[in-house]
């Protein structure tokens, strides 16, 4: 990723907050024995929660770095796998819920590390330009599905804004061009008309 590249998808894999939640049971737990005056176990509290912490934030470098996904402008990133927008050559149709026969790039490669689509995360079939097909995966796949499409398109939506503003301006002119015959209908009434009467 480059400096200047703008974050379009991300999905951090693990927050640091959730470090915090087993000290804070532990605290609950201290609080309630202190009130209704049964033994506070102050050392086996401390114990758990710095225990708990650890054990947490170990979990949360992990999937800080396995299954953490990032899209940029020019890249995606899945995990500590990077792959550039340049190599992929389109993003595949959602698996047929009603088929029963899976999709060809369900069995494919899962991009990053891992070996497979990590869990509570699914699959987006890309196709590379080399004709091969690889899994992308985010917990939020639509989302990451849109932006890749936006990203690997980006000008699509400014040519479907333009070919609508072309179709109005027509429309426009064809208004335009009825009102102008419009007007000049009367006048050549007009015109019929004085010539009647000049008959008479």
């Amino acid at each position: 990723m480059s400096d200047g590249d703008a974050v379009l998808f991300a999905e951090p894999g693990a927050r640091w907050r959730a470090v915090i939640y087993g000290p804070l049971l532990c605290l609950l737990v201290l609080v309630l024995e202190m009130v209704t005056s049964s033994p506070v176990h102050l050392f086996a509290l401390i114990f758990c929660a710095v225990l708990i912490a650890a054990f947490v934030a170990l979990q949360v470098v992990a999937g800080r770095r396995h299954v953490s996904v990032e899209l940029t402008e020019s890249s995606l990133r899945q995990g500590a796998e990077t792959l550039p927008l340049t190599g992929i050559a389109r993003v595949l149709p959602e698996r047929d819920e009603h088929s029963w026969n899976d999709e060809e790039w369900e069995s494919a490669r899962a991009l990053g590390e891992l070996s497979g689509v990590p869990r509570r995360r699914k699959g987006i079939g890309l196709r590379l330009r080399d004709g091969g097909l690889v899994q992308a995966w985010a917990r939020d796949h639509r989302g990451l599905r849109t932006a890749l499409t936006a990203a690997l398109d980006p000008e699509g939506a400014p040519a479907k804004k333009s070919e609508c503003a072309a179709g109005t301006e027509t429309e426009g002119v064809a208004m335009r061009g009825s009102e102008g015959a419009e007007a000049v209908a009367p006048e050549g009434a007009d015109e019929r008309n004085s010539e009647n009467g000049a008959d008479r």
